[in-house]
């Protein structure tokens, strides 16, 4: 049949609005077809069941009113009793729709607005669902687009086929730019709000720099050499850890490139950034040193259970190690996760000196000895009066100087001290009413004893409400420093497995879980560990 100049309007106003905002020709068909069912229940009114259909292929259109064929007629305008469906159709069954056919209709201003309307907004909602779909899976790449408008020092850019927004705080400083200025940018997050799908980008995102490398190093790209950690002073210094999977290719040399060329259109991009190129190692130790380039570590002392490490320098390279304002010691702290303590040879031979001299004071007072003593005591490596106490005898009987009987005394001293502590301590948690039975939680002692009953806990349901770190202290970091939080029982030799056992041994006593929830949820772990594996 042949096409009317106003179907064949209707098609092309519908292929150019789909082809403008990208979005699929029915979407704006099916949005046309609302816009005119509206403008019909305006006319027929609101309570009609109205249906208008656009063929896509010819642009007719299909006005269509439906009635519900039902035993008892309730809603005369959106239903039909049984008997006269019948009429219409003889196979019409209850539940059915009739559907009456209608006459075209002219729209008057208001109706046309009205519709104008309708598609309006259902285009922009497909245009929004289109640019999420199309970005979600976005996140994590570099995208390039032109500076839109500048907003409070937020940049609006414009994608091609979606708008995306450089908050002020994630531009690099002192950066300008301003409207056609063409710009690369990391895609961080992909949100829905109530105003539509907003894209996020960021320059100052340490992956911005990762993926820049990762384009201007083709062994990178090619999974060769792997960039393991990058930690980014925006504008002012970075470092990035890599690491090569092909013992024949140095990493530091494939990302620098020939004469820097690669290193530098890094460092371009990113408003002369400097970079610091630093070969990942498996050794905590050996990665650290290399992290506090340009600056040479004398020693290193690593806490590995709480991620510390303590680096002495020699006293000419402290400024070097720390770094303006601190920054190289803050990056390399971001590179490794490790939290960096940094002291000078002085430093750490007073502070050595200083333990050294409290540990022979312990000895002397608590075991009745003289100077001598305490001090050769100290210079063994014994650290508390526990390891003097219940040390195999040979270990003190083999020091010079000291013989079995001697050994024996000292020994003994040892003991008696501790009993009198342990007495002590004891008295004081009946003082402060703590509960014998938290004696029953494993690697509970008396003296934990006392600070929990000074923190307030009494009884095993009391202890059953802490959580781990309320017990070993927390760390939070922020802005590349690390806070510790103690902890009620950070005073003692308590690992984090340690008080986590502690916790779920009171909560069984207290009666708060079962063997059987335990023993659930380990199956559950180990479900989820295979499935992460697969």
């Amino acid at each position: 049949m042949a096409v009317s100049a106003n179907r064949l309007e209707l098609l092309q106003i519908a292929d150019a609005v789909a082809r403008e905002k990208a979005i699929d020709k029915k979407i704006v068909l099916a949005a046309m077809a609302d816009a005119i069912q509206k403008a019909a229940r305006s006319r027929y009114g609101q309570e009609t069941n109205i249906r208008a259909d656009i063929n896509p292929n010819t642009g007719e259109m299909k006005l269509q009113r439906l009635m519900e064929v039902v035993e008892e007629v309730e809603e005369p305008a959106r239903q039909i009793s049984m008997a006269e469906a019948r009429e219409r159709n003889p196979d019409a069954e209850i539940g059915d729709f009739i559907a009456e056919q209608l006459p075209p209709m002219d729209f008057g201003r208001i109706a046309a607005q009205s519709a104008k309307q309708v598609i309006v907004q259902k285009v922009r909602e497909a245009e929004r669902d289109r640019q999420y779909e199309e970005y979600k899976d976005r996140i994590g790449e570099i995208v390039n687009g032109t500076v839109k408008r500048v907003e409070y020092g937020n940049v609006i850019v414009d994608l091609g086929r979606g708008e995306a927004i450089i908050r002020r705080d994630e531009l690099i400083p002192r950066e300008n730019f301003k409207y056609g200025d063409r710009v690369r940018a990391y895609v961080y997050d992909v949100r829905r709000e109530q105003r539509g799908p907003q894209i996020f980008l960021s320059r100052t995102h340490p992956q911005f720099m990762a993926k820049l490398f990762t384009m201007e190093v083709p062994e990178i790209y090619d999974g060769i050499i792997e960039i393991r950690s990058v930690a980014r002073d925006p504008g002012s210094r970075a470092k990035i850890a890599v690491i090569s999977h092909d013992s024949s290719i140095d990493p530091v040399g494939a990302c620098v490139g020939m004469r820097g060329s690669r290193v530098q259109a890094v460092v371009g991009e990113l408003q002369g950034e400097k970079i610091d190129i630093i070969p990942w190692n498996e050794n905590a130790a050996s990665f650290i040193v290399n992290a506090l380039q340009p600056a040479e570590v004398a020693k290193v002392v690593l806490d590995e259970e709480a991620e510390r490490i303590e680096v002495v320098v020699p006293d000419d390279q402290l400024s070097l190690a720390i770094g303006r304002r601190g920054q190289n010691v803050r990056l390399a702290s971001q590179l490794t996760g490790w939290d960096i303590d940094i002291l000078t040879e002085e430093e750490e031979s007073q502070r050595r000196q200083k333990e050294f001299t409290e540990r022979s004071t312990l000895f002397m007072e608590a075991l009745n000895v003289d100077e001598m003593v305490g001090q050769v005591l100290a210079s063994e490596g014994f650290t508390s009066v526990e390891e003097v106490a219940y040390v195999d005898l040979d270990e003190i009987s083999s020091i010079d100087g000291f013989d079995e009987d001697t050994a024996t005394e000292i020994q003994t001293r040892a003991r008696e001290y501790l009993e009198r502590i342990e007495a002590e301590h004891e008295a004081r948690r009946k003082e402060l009413g703590v509960a014998d039975e938290l004696r029953e939680i494993p690697g509970i002692t008396t003296a934990m004893m006392v600070k929990l009953g000074e923190d307030g806990v009494k009884t095993v349901e009391d202890f059953a409400g802490y959580a781990a770190d309320d017990l070993v202290g927390w760390k939070e970091r922020k802005d590349g420093e690390t806070k510790f939080f103690t902890g009620v029982l950070s005073d003692f030799d308590v690992s984090r497995a340690d008080a986590e056992q502690m916790v779920v041994a009171a909560r069984l006593k207290a009666g708060w879980i079962s063997e059987e929830d335990l023993a659930a949820e380990e199956a559950g772990d180990e479900e989820a560990a295979e499935t992460a594996e697969a």
